[in-house]
């Protein structure tokens, strides 16, 4: 009886893992792609404002991930980063091939 519990309670723990990672991957792809419209625009400075909102919250669902979902979490992070980098340098271009490499990644992982 204690092994059934403890199984369903383990069950239960990874699936409300799963579901709290996937606001915040939502959030992270809301301001990635804000990052995106404004570095468009040349706009280094808000790009850099909206690409750390949403290395927080890629942060945050990464470490609820798991498997795949988890490694692209990952890479969304290094190239959120990387766009970060980039805009703070005022490089808008290169920050936003960056964050679009980041959306790639968020959207890839927020389905598994």
């Amino acid at each position: 009886m204690k092994k059934l519990a403890l199984l369903s309670g383990s069950v239960l723990l990874l699936t409300a893992s799963a579901v709290f990672a996937e606001p915040h991957a939502d959030e992270a792809l809301k301001h990635a792609k804000e990052a995106v419209e404004h570095g468009k625009a040349g706009h280094s400075v808000i790009l850099v404002e909206h690409a750390e909102t949403a290395l927080e919250h890629a942060q945050k669902a990464m470490g609820a991930a798991t498997g795949d979902a988890k490694h692209h979490m990952h890479e969304a992070v290094e190239s959120l980063k990387q766009g970060i980098d980039h805009g703070k340098l005022e490089h808008a271009e290169m920050a936003t091939h960056a964050v679009e490499d980041a959306i790639t990644h968020l959207e890839a992982g927020d389905k598994k």
